[in-house]
């Protein structure tokens, strides 16, 4: 298993869409107006990191005490094939990034992985997704 460190680049993102009444957008806009932000995205941008930096060490603490893996953690076909034949089960548990190669047929994967939790976003062919569909949480 290949467990990486994620460091923000320009690919590394996820579009997620939120609701915002309009005297919070205005009061948004406002702000970038006057030259604080440089659009809506990077004030929300800052105000979510700064939510995350104010609770650092309760998620620090839960990926310790659930034995997650923070960052990118990468499954090859060679690494699937070698847990098989090693008689291993897998429980993917990620707060990051879950990749899973093109090249893994499902049958592997499903052979291998007993379960999937990714706090994140989980990259895997469209036939493995549906292959491990029950143990996806």
């Amino acid at each position: 298993m290949s467990v990486t460190e994620l460091k923000p680049r320009v690919g590394d993102s996820e579009k997620v869409t939120i609701n915002l009444g309009v005297v919070d957008l205005g009061q948004i806009d406002l702000l970038v107006q006057e030259g604080f932000y440089t659009n809506r995205t990077d004030l929300i941008r800052t105000a979510i990191r700064n939510q995350l930096a104010v609770h650092s060490d309760v998620v620090k603490q839960t990926i310790v005490r659930k034995s997650l893996v923070l960052g990118l953690q990468a499954f090859s076909r060679q690494q699937l094939e070698t847990s098989r034949a090693n008689g291993e089960k897998l429980q993917v548990q990620v707060v990051g990034l879950a990749s899973i190669a093109a090249d893994v047929p499902p049958e592997l994967a499903a052979a291998v992985i007993d379960s999937v939790t990714v706090l994140g976003a989980f990259h895997a062919s469209a036939a493995v997704k549906a292959a491990l569909a029950g143990r996806i949480h």
